[in-house]
């Protein structure tokens, strides 16, 4: 597809190495470089230095952490396009990954569509499996769930519903934001099984707790962030003991039918869990 299309931004905040294995796959499978803008949050390691390297489509440089909201606005608003593809930078990217994700979109009409996930360790041949999902997969759809390890928004849904919530404190919330606004507008997300990613899993977020001296399990933000959705407790637990259900339907069709489903957990030594 024609690359004026479309526009990549990704944040990151040290964690050189999974930066730079993300823009190794991304030239390793033809990614243009000049449709990416990547916006650092103040890393304190050698990060600019190597994005100084690159002929990135743009480079923001904050002299704090922001967060996610705010860096990802900075991204999207600085290369505008039909599509903008919203990112971690712990990934690997597959052949033909962007092709495979907003051809589905067009194809099932979403506005906001995810591609499929393998996180964990790299201990199987990526690029093998995903060239193989992607086939195998291509008509799978998850109509009504997305995620924000990697999203493609449509301009349509920036207009309708706005940008992330710029406010730093949120720390990590900032999807469950957004992901809040499209289902007020009744914007429903997807995943295709057309497109496909390898998540290390969260390496900012995991360097940030460190940083603070919390456990991995607890949250970086607010404890009650919550709050800000308006939803009584009795109504937060009954939406999430149905998004639990659907997920569970959407597994059991996709291994029935396709043997594997759009998310794994990688195992050391190669092999994969379906959930």
């Amino acid at each position: 597809m024609d690359p004026a299309e479309y526009a990549i931004t990704f944040a990151c905040y040290g964690q050189l190495e999974y930066t730079r294995l993300c823009v190794q796959s991304m030239v390793r499978h033809g990614t243009p470089l000049e449709r990416l803008v990547v916006v650092d949050n103040g890393s304190k390691d050698a990060t600019r230095a190597y994005l100084d390297t690159l002929p990135l489509g743009g480079r923001i440089y904050n002299s704090d952490n922001l967060g996610c909201g705010v860096a990802w606005n900075q991204g999207a608003l600085a290369l505008q396009a039909e599509w903008t593809i919203v990112m971690n930078n712990d990934v690997l990217v597959s052949a033909g990954w962007i092709e495979g994700l907003i051809g589905a979109a067009r194809e099932h009409g979403v506005r906001v569509i995810s591609p499929s996930l393998v996180e964990g360790p790299l201990d199987y041949d990526f690029d093998a499996f995903a060239a193989r999902a992607s086939h195998d997969m291509r008509d799978a759809l998850r109509l009504g769930w997305c995620h924000a390890v990697c999203l493609a928004v449509h301009k349509s849904v920036w207009l309708e519903i706005g940008y992330f919530q710029p406010v730093p404190a949120l720390l990590g919330y900032e999807d469950t934001m957004f992901f809040h606004e499209m289902d007020k507008a009744g914007i429903r997300g997807a995943t295709t099984g057309a497109s496909w990613l390898h998540h290390f899993g969260s390496m900012t977020q995991s360097a940030m707790k460190q940083e603070r001296g919390l456990a991995q399990k607890d949250g970086l933000g607010h404890r009650y962030n919550y709050r800000l959705l308006g939803k009584s407790w009795l109504r937060r637990k009954w939406d999430k003991l149905q998004r639990t259900r659907e997920l569970d339907a959407w597994r059991d069709a996709e291994l029935a039918r396709y043997g594997m489903t759009m998310r794994g957990q990688a195992q050391p030594g190669g092999a994969i869990t379906w959930t």
